[in-house]
């Protein structure tokens, strides 16, 4: 393929952006988030399988605490949106920076346990390099960065 020819098939891919369509079934069902897909681009602590399986956080304190918590983290992540709040769901969407794909976040806060259950996951395609483990990887090291600074 010509370099002319690749050049405008990546701004054209910029410009249109590729966000993807909304998640199907967001929220909480029997105390459970929307398992994962097949494709790899998926991470939940509430899977059954080892690929798509990443830990919960577990919490001290009040459930108040632990949402209010969860909410200051999202908020200081960059190319995230709250889209939707309960007292123990949350949904967010982070946006990448280049091609403007859309994940979408999920938490479930299980007072009872004190665990807090996640979800990310890619929109489109099948592979993210594992964007969204990362993600939420760097998602627990602040929320227990935020406890251990408070304590």
């Amino acid at each position: 393929m010509n370099r002319g020819l690749l050049l405008l098939l990546i701004i054209t891919v910029m410009m249109v952006a590729c966000p993807g369509s909304r998640l199907k079934n967001p929220g909480v069902a029997d105390g459970r988030l929307a398992p994962c897909p097949k494709s790899p681009n998926c991470v939940s602590s509430q899977s059954d399988d080892e690929k798509h399986y990443i830990a919960p956080i577990v919490y001290d304190g009040t459930l108040q605490e632990a949402r209010e918590k969860l909410i200051s983290v999202l908020q200081s992540m960059k190319r995230s949106r709250i889209v939707k709040t309960e007292d123990t769901y949350i949904h967010a969407e982070f946006t990448s920076a280049f091609f403007r794909f859309v994940d979408d976040v999920e938490f479930y806060l299980d007072d009872t346990a004190k665990t807090i259950h996640m979800r990310s996951a890619s929109r489109v395609g099948k592979a993210d390099f594992g964007v969204n483990r990362k993600r939420m990887e760097n998602f627990r090291s602040r929320f227990t960065t935020l406890t251990d600074k408070k304590e």
